[in-house]
Order: C-alpha cells, then sequence, then structure tokens
C-alpha cells in the first residue's frame, strides 16, 4: 500500500530528528500460511496494448548490439507478424531497440521462456521446456565483443556482458529443460541497491547458492484465475509489479522501472486474457463426462471446477502434505532468502507489491494442461498418465526436446520419453547426460502428489480423457 504525502514528510522529519527508521528500512520479512490465497486489487489495463507492448517494448534495456548480432547469425524460429520494425524481421523471443546513447541493440524478451512450440507453431504464453541452460552462458557473451566496432557498441556490449557474467554462475542447471528463472533474479538483486536500483560491479549482499532449484514454465493463461505469482504463491498484492521484476537486469534508476511499470498492468491484462490452445485430437465424449464425475469428486477441491460451474480455489498445499519436491518452498521459507525478500519489499517493488512465500505450493487451475507437460513445479514427471499413477513414474529418463506431435504421446498426455537403468552419473556422453531427468538430484524428485494412486485404471483413464477438454 502506498504512502500519502503528509506521512512520508513526517517520517523525513522524524529521519532528520533520528526517531525512526524510513519507510524502506521498515520493511519486514513476511511469510504466508497454507490455504486459501485471496485476492486483492489490481490496476486495470489494456490486453491490446499490453499485446502489443509484450511484442516491442524495451523492458530489458540492453543486449548484444545489433551489428554483433548480424555478424553471429540468427535462428530459423518463427517470427510474429505484428510486430513493428526491425522487431518484425526478428524471431519472436529477440527485441530490438536504440540505447540512449544511439546503439541499436537486441535483446531477449519474455517469449524466450514464455514462448513454446507444439506441432512446430508458437504458442504464446506456454513456458519453453526445451531451454539449455546447462553451460555457461557468460563465454557466448563475452564472444560477442569481437563482432562490435564503435566504442559506443562497446560500451552497450561489456553493459550486458557484465550482467551475463554476474548471473551465469547461479543459473546453470543440470539438464536441458529445466529453468533457473528464479536463482538467477535473486542473482541480480544482489548486485542492484534496492533505493536506486544502480548497480555494483560486487555483490551487494551474499548472492544465493549456485545449486539451482529447478522450476518448469508454468504457462501465462493461468493468471487469469490466480490470486498470487509462482509455485509458493509469493508474489503478492499488484501482480503487474511483481511480475516485471526481471527489469533490474538492465534498469539502472527507478525512472526506467517507473517507465516500465506503466504499461506493466496491460501486459498482465493480456496475459489474462490468453485463451489456452484446444486439444486438436479426437475425445471420446462419453469416457470424458465419466472423467468430469471422478475429477469433480477427486481433484476439484484443489484444482477447481470447469465448463459452466466454473470455481478455483487459489489454495496453498504444505509441502509436506502435497510430498513434492520441497527444495523450492523451503528454499523461500526458511530464512536462507530473507535477504532478498527484505530487498524486495523495501525497493521500488514493494510499494504495492510484496514477497510473502508459503511452505508450500500453490495447485494451479489446469486449462490447457494437455499441453504443459512435463509436469509437477519442477518439470519431473513426463506426462499426466504417470502422474495419477506414481509407481510408474521413471526415476531416470530422457526425451526428444522436439516440438513436433510425433514427440506427443495423446494417449499419456505429455512428451514421449525414454526409461534409462541409470542416471546422470552412469551416462559416458556428456551430451547424453545433460538430457537425463535423474530424480535422484537435490530439487528434482518425481516424489509426491499421489492422490491418483488412490484410484482405479479405468477411473485414471476417464480423467485423461476428461483433461483434454479444459
Amino acid at each position: 500500500m502506498g504512502l500519502n504525502l503528509p506521512f512520508i514528510i513526517l517520517l523525513c522529519v522524524a529521519l532528520l530528528l533520528g526517531g525512526c527508521e524510513s519507510p524502506q528500512n521498515a520493511a519486514k520479512v513476511e511469510y504466508s500460511s497454507p490455504g486459501p490465497v485471496p485476492a486483492e486489487p489490481q490496476r486495470p489495463g489494456d490486453p491490446e496494448k499490453g499485446y502489443r507492448a509484450l511484442l516491442n517494448e524495451p523492458y530489458l534495456g540492453c543486449g548484444m548490439p545489433y551489428s554483433a548480432y548480424q555478424r553471429i547469425g540468427g535462428t530459423g524460429a518463427p517470427r510474429i507478424p505484428d510486430r513493428v520494425g526491425r522487431n518484425a524481421e526478428l524471431p519472436y523471443f529477440l527485441t530490438a531497440h536504440r540505447t540512449l546513447k544511439g546503439v541499436e541493440v537486441v535483446s531477449v524478451n519474455c517469449l524466450a521462456c514464455h514462448g513454446g512450440l507444439f506441432d512446430g507453431k508458437l504458442i504464446i504464453g506456454l513456458g519453453n521446456e526445451n531451454l539449455d541452460f546447462t553451460e555457461d552462458r557468460s563465454i557466448t557473451a563475452e564472444s560477442a565483443g569481437a563482432y562490435v566496432d564503435t566504442e559506443a557498441e562497446a560500451a552497450e556490449w561489456r553493459r550486458w556482458a557484465n550482467r551475463v557474467r554476474a548471473t551465469a554462475p547461479y543459473e546453470i542447471t543440470d539438464t536441458v529443460g529445466a529453468n533457473p528463472a528464479i536463482n538467477a533474479t535473486l542473482a541480480l538483486i544482489a548486485h542492484r541497491d534496492p533505493n536506486t536500483m544502480a548497480w555494483s560491479p560486487q555483490p551487494l549482499m551474499e548472492p544465493p547458492p549456485k545449486q539451482v532449484a529447478p522450476v518448469s514454465v508454468p504457462p501465462w493463461w493461468r493468471l487469469a484465475k490466480k490470486n498470487a505469482l509462482y509455485y509458493n504463491a509469493e508474489g503478492r498484492g499488484d501482480l503487474a509489479r511483481a511480475m516485471m521484476l526481471g527489469a533490474i537486469y538492465c534498469a539502472e534508476d527507478v525512472a526506467t522501472l517507473r517507465e516500465i511499470d506503466a504499461y506493466a498492468p496491460d501486459i498482465r491484462a493480456y496475459f489474462a486474457s490468453i485463451t489456452p490452445p484446444r486439444w486438436p485430437f479426437g475425445i471420446n465424449r462419453e469416457l470424458a463426462e465419466q472423467g468430469r464425475a471422478v475429477f469433480e469428486a477427486t481433484c476439484s477441491g484443489c484444482h477447481g471446477t470447469y465448463g459452466e460451474r466454473q470455481s478455483y480455489p487459489n489454495l496453498v498445499i504444505g509441502a509436506a502434505e502435497v510430498g513434492t519436491d520441497p527444495a523450492l518452498a523451503q528454499n523461500a521459507a526458511d530464512g536462507s532468502t530473507d535477504r532478498f525478500i527484505l530487498w524486495f519489499n523495501r525497493s521500488f517493488f514493494g510499494e504495492i507489491a510484496r514477497a510473502a512465500p508459503a511452505p508450500g505450493y500453490i495447485a494451479p487451475p489446469l486449462d490447457g494442461i494437455w499441453v504443459t507437460a512435463p509436469y509437477l513445479h519442477n518439470g519431473s514427471v513426463p506426462n499426466l498418465a504417470v502422474l495419477l499413477d506414481s509407481a510408474k513414474r521413471p526415476q531416470y529418463w530422457t526425451r526428444s526436446y522436439g516440438s513436433a506431435a510425433a514427440d506427443y504421446d495423446s494417449d499419456t498426455l505429455g512428451w514421449r520419453y525414454t526409461e534409462l537403468p541409470y542416471g546422470k552419473a552412469g551416462a559416458k556422453d556428456p551430451k547424453e547426460r545433460k538430457k537425463i531427468y535423474d530424480t535422484r538430484l537435490p530439487g528434482y524428485s518425481n516424489a509426491g502428489h499421489t492422490y491418483g494412486d488412490r484410484l482405479s485404471e479405468t477411473e485414471r483413464k476417464a480423467i485423461l480423457e476428461y483433461l483434454k477438454t479444459l
């Protein structure tokens, strides 16, 4: 909640007299409890404006000079026809703009992680589960410096490369497809002054551990129903403000963040307007209707109901109760990340948003669930069939990391996979090793969510058929 001007003046006077702390220093760590997440007021936004801003605005304001990008070479990734200017020529996950010094740069945008492919077609808002964060990205960023010509380009390249170099050690995952977004953001926070957003070459606080707790990227369309952001419902208050935290990658001052914040509610409104893709194959309607009855009796208490009687409880389930890998929830609620929570709540972001993690995971809405494999918050389960039958979940597995329809199993609702008799330690080829999902690694467990185990095989098949309709 913002402070009115007279109150701020009184606080300033008190500061001069030594009588109290500033509002930033008065911020404190707040934890949430498992249970329902209440709705909070949100700033209104225009979805159409948000769509245009998402595709064209430079909310990540630094990047590789365009001249270097041209020499290195682009990719054959899809383009989006609704983009303008140079952006119309670039892959969907890159955005071009001119910096204040007049240098044209190319930076990644939100679609790098939130633009997924199915049957070779881009689905905006779908998590990209094929990204490879197993290598040190700073090597590529540093090598790009060989392709810059002018002093101005060199300065912009160095500003971007310094950010990459600072965060790269904290975003190296064990497995292709695992996303390190949370750890990378904490690494950025460690280099930013919470009051001014000034960048420090050296960390201003202890950075996060280099061991990444992986996440599977959730689809944007869930935002239409959710009252909080992230798997542990940590993002509270104004969600548009909370979701733009990634802008600190390049924003050097609060004024720049306020410019981005002016259209952030439009982007949030666009996210909430996205319609999940329809199931592209046939559906046994009779079986699906049987599945609806089983689902509503077994699953709807956490995941809500669909169709004409839609409801969603926004319910956080304690980590011990759901039994899934606890690392992500524990890391945010055991005190070890208090310094980052304090930073957020003392900063520009904490004016109208707040970080308040819960020691558990929010049961997500299941709209479009069929296209969001792999499952659980860490992507440890390859399809919905084995999610509903924990005894069949593979301990070690790999997949093709393709996006063609042939890579998808329409019977099990997930990507086709190959079960292996060994984990990463047993792989001789480094290329094979990084594509093995090893559920024995910290943060990668496929345990928990065993609610489907009590169902019969017939009931599980019926639920799978029903989930195709969501």
